[in-house]
């Protein structure tokens, strides 16, 4: 299981990198569960396409940069650094123009090469300050 949940994850990174994000339904199940989704983000690959449309309208340059990876059975965890240049909105603010870079961790949970359910957090509040939006 481990080979096919750590490729469903290199791929998911992919997609999101490209902004291929119609592709989501080739590594993400139909509701699969999101423990830690944003408020608009519903279930499911339309959930997450949601969710990185909004963050690829912010940041389009965003990159996602696995640094570790785990895998255990069903599970694989990774560390990552989020990187991207604000160009648009983010949770109100308009674009600044300013680079961010953020670490972040995630782990999914993989049924028949498909991620059934994932938990992850990011540094928001680190975007926030980067952009100017928070007091540093």
């Amino acid at each position: 299981m481990s080979d096919a949940a750590i490729a469903a994850t290199k791929r998911f990174g992919e997609i999101v990198n490209t902004g291929a994000l119609d592709a989501f339904p080739e590594v993400v199940a139909e509701g699969c569960v999101d423990n830690d989704p944003s408020p608009e983000q519903g279930s499911g690959p339309e959930g997450f396409k949601t969710f990185f449309t909004g963050m690829r309208a912010a940041f389009p340059d965003m990159k996602v940069e696995p640094q570790t990876m785990v895998s255990e059975g069903d599970k694989v965890a990774f560390a990552y650094t989020l990187t991207g240049t604000h160009q648009g909105d983010f949770l109100g603010v308009p674009a600044t123009g300013k680079p961010i870079e953020i670490r972040g961790m995630q782990i999914g949970r993989f049924e028949d090469g498909k991620m059934v359910e994932r938990w992850g957090s990011s540094d928001e509040l680190g975007v926030l300050k980067q952009i100017g939006a928070a007091p540093v």
